[in-house]
């Protein structure tokens, strides 16, 4: 099996009228025991001022000016919890390192540097993330449910939310559209 790690998963036109309809997802792990994943283009509705306005974090934050301002939706798992992509620094309770130029932190500790001098250079703030146990993303792209890409900073961090369906499935090199979710067998 190979892995789909610092991959963007990109959903097919056939996932219409599902959670999952024009979904890019960032795929944080994927090994023999499933995978993980963020999906970074279906804001909540709330900017991440007021997600930490909420969540009554000791200091004041400061505002928040990114592109990566809103909060986005996860992913089905866990919908409370908080997850932050973003650009390397260490000093996190609790951070793992997905590649040289990405980290994926769940503590709190990141998310009151946001808008400070201390936050990341950037982040993506998320609540809840999609999940596949053993074996079950592998059946999904074999059944033609998702298209897999290389990750890109510039998709993640410098792209629109609301493009960034349409720009990962230009950068394939066809028309989507054109595809059928049928897979053919000889």
């Amino acid at each position: 099996m190979e892995s789909l790690q610092n991959h963007f998963l990109i959903a097919m036109p056939s996932l219409k009228d599902t959670y999952f309809e024009r979904s890019v997802i960032y795929l944080c792990e994927h090994d023999e025991k499933g995978a993980m994943g963020i999906m970074i283009n279906r804001p909540v509705g709330i900017e991440v001022n007021e997600l930490l306005q909420q969540m009554e974090l000791d200091e004041e934050p400061a505002e928040v000016k990114s592109l990566g301002a809103k909060v986005l939706i996860g992913g089905p798992v866990n919908p409370e919890r908080g997850f932050v992509l973003h650009t390397p620094q260490e000093h996190w309770n609790n951070s793992q390192a997905l590649t040289e130029d990405l980290m994926l932190t769940t503590s709190r500790d990141v998310l009151s540097a946001l808008g400070s001098k201390d936050a990341p250079e950037q982040f993506i703030v998320a609540l809840g993330y999609a999940g596949w146990s053993r074996d079950q993303l592998e059946q999904e792209l074999a059944d033609n449910t998702w298209l897999s890409i290389p990750a890109s900073q510039e998709l993640l961090f410098s792209t629109n939310h609301d493009d960034r369906w349409q720009k990962a499935t230009e950068s394939l090199g066809f028309d989507i559209w054109q595809l059928s979710n049928q897979s053919g067998h000889a």
